[in-house]
């Protein structure tokens, strides 16, 4: 699994609930705010991807919430790439707060889609070292 990558949310009045807890699907957002910040981070971009014919997807998510998140705390969200065999990949996540304690952990399988074809690629490792600047975000 490669070093987990983090970028940090502050986290907004409007996204929590009535209980004044961050809204459940907000999680979800932060998650793929912390994958697209890591895309860039590599050096790719949305428009170099469809350039090149393919985009990532997201197959399966599940979330462990650990502990409250509250208005206008601030979190630190991570993604570290866990490469398997075949077509899909994990993506392991940790939301935490600036003192450290986890707040949620998020585990997503994925997968990079030929948008031509609307299949996945056959070996997306691969297809990310050659898209990367950076393929050492990835753990490649």
């Amino acid at each position: 699994m490669s070093e987990p990558f983090s970028v940090r949310v502050t986290v907004r009045g409007y996204e929590t609930d009535v209980q004044g807890h961050l809204n459940q699907a907000v999680y979800l957002n932060y998650a793929e705010h912390a994958r697209w910040s890591l895309l860039q981070a590599a050096g790719i971009t949305q428009a170099g991807l469809l350039a090149r014919g393919v985009g990532p997807v997201v197959l399966e998510t599940t979330i462990r919430y650990r502990r409250e998140l509250l208005a206008g705390d601030e979190v630190d969200v991570g993604c570290a790439f866990e490469w398997g065999g075949g077509k899909t990949f994990r993506m392991e996540q940790t939301i935490r707060k600036a003192d450290g304690t986890v707040a949620a952990e998020v585990t997503a399988v994925g997968g990079l889609m030929d948008l031509k074809a609307r299949k996945l690629v056959p070996d997306p490792r691969e297809r990310f070292k050659e898209l990367a600047a950076d393929p050492g975000l990835f753990g490649l």
